[in-house]
């Protein structure tokens, strides 16, 4: 039997694309030639925050005075997983090297970038958890420079928590300047900071547009679109806590899909009846992003039976996947596409995204189908080297030398044909092509 669609979504997140890619190529071109000057004006614009943009440490002491000690305690207690979780992360890759044949041995070196730009939303939300992911993850790489970057309030400047979050975890500079100019300041190097080698963090469509466009000129943690989550339901599932997890994921805003796929039509049905009333009772802000996401965003799905509700999660390759049925381990060997998966009842989303530490800076519209979520290894560059002695390059040279000439790349190959003649002068060797 075919899937049956009980929801199915009205738009996608591509809906609005053409338009955002214009606000922001254009946008980035100014301040690309403006610099300073044209930064402080479009922030000035959109941020409307007359402050100073590059923090002083005067500043960042005022604003971590402001925060109370409690919340302190939740920042610390987060930072160390994250921490713990990255330096594990680090672990796993090591400079190597191998004699590849007699004589000549290659290696991998593990090398940070230099400078990182961590982009920490603070606009409509205030995300204290990007500025602990995407920092403590650069700090445990080795990056020499950290840069957080998040948009100032209109006369109150960056929120005093994430402050404290960029702070403890390691940022060297924080910059009050938010959306698509706080990422054009981090990649040309403005307000005296360095030129940022790789940009990473969640953001608005304009910010993810922006690190698309700027893919190349600097790297980037990956193409991000909204947020995105789905959850394998069978009929183990408590229908209240599958509910109370789509909504929290649609909360993030209105354009951020959430799916529930389930064997179970009767939990499905009795899902959909649920959510609205979830979302009834979220505070203002909150309940309009989660019912415009609900609304056009939203799917339920009902499959035949779990391998087809795994092969199901794999085609959307969602950003966060949940597990709520039996037999963990089954779904665990056989799901292949997510950014982050939370198995069964006791862990949620949430978690992840803001204490458990693992890392919630993940791949979002399908793009967990060909990588993972942000990490230590995201800002490390896995570089290789070579040495040999002469003997050992003898039948490396030879191999080069024929292949080149194959390929009709003679350069390359009397790049190696003087060697040859030069280390052993007396040998004669058949270089051409065919043999």
């Amino acid at each position: 039997m075919p899937r049956d669609y009980l929801k199915k979504a009205t738009l996608t997140a591509q809906s609005h694309a053409t338009e955002v890619h214009d606000t922001v190529k254009t946008i980035l071109s100014d301040i690309e030639t403006g610099g300073d000057a044209k930064a402080l004006e479009y922030a000035a614009k959109f941020d409307k925050f007359d402050g100073n943009v590059l923090m002083t440490q005067d500043e960042i002491d005022a604003a971590i005075a402001l925060v109370p000690e409690k919340l302190k305690a939740d920042i610390r207690f987060a930072h160390d997983n994250v921490r713990r979780f990255a330096e594990t992360q680090k672990a796993t890759v090591s400079d190597v090297q191998t004699e590849i044949v007699p004589g000549v041995v290659a290696g991998q070196k593990a090398i940070p970038v230099d400078a990182a730009g961590c982009y920490v939303p603070g606009g409509r939300y205030s995300h204290i958890a990007s500025a602990i992911m995407t920092v403590t993850t650069a700090k445990v790489a080795g990056c020499r420079h950290i840069t957080a970057c998040s948009p100032p309030r209109p006369g109150e400047g960056v929120a005093p928590a994430i402050v404290y979050a960029a702070h403890i975890c390691g940022a060297d500079s924080i910059l009050a300047m938010g959306g698509v100019q706080g990422v054009a300041a981090m990649t040309f190097g403005l307000f005296g900071l360095p030129r940022a080698n790789i940009l990473v963090g969640p953001g608005n469509q304009f910010v993810a547009e922006a690190k698309r466009i700027l893919y190349g000129k600097v790297g980037i943690d990956m193409i991000a679109g909204p947020t995105d989550s789905l959850i394998l339901a069978d009929s183990s599932a408590d229908a209240h806590v599958v509910a109370t997890d789509l909504v929290s994921q649609a909360e993030h805003g209105y354009n951020s899909p959430v799916w529930l796929v389930t064997d179970d039509r009767a939990l499905a049905q009795k899902v959909m009846d649920l959510v609205p009333q979830l979302i009834d009772d979220l505070p203002e802000l909150n309940k309009e992003n989660a019912a415009a996401a609900w609304r056009d965003y939203a799917e339920v799905i009902v499959c035949d039976n779990r391998e087809d509700m795994a092969a199901c999660s794999d085609e959307y390759a969602p950003e966060h996947l949940t597990v709520q049925a039996e037999d963990l381990d089954w779904w665990l060997d056989r799901l292949t596409c997510y950014g982050s998966l939370f198995l069964g009842e006791e862990t949620t989303v949430s978690y992840g995204d803001k204490a458990t530490g693992t890392n919630h800076v993940l791949p979002t519209s399908g793009a967990a189908s060909y990588t993972g979520g942000l990490s230590v290894h995201k800002y490390m560059k896995i570089v290789t080297w070579q040495r040999a002695t002469r003997e050992g390059s003898k039948p490396i040279a030879v191999a080069t030398a024929r292949i080149s000439r194959l390929e009709g790349m003679e350069g390359h190959a009397r790049a190696a044909d003087v060697r040859l003649a030069k280390y052993f002068p007396d040998e004669q060797f058949d270089l051409t092509a065919d043999g």
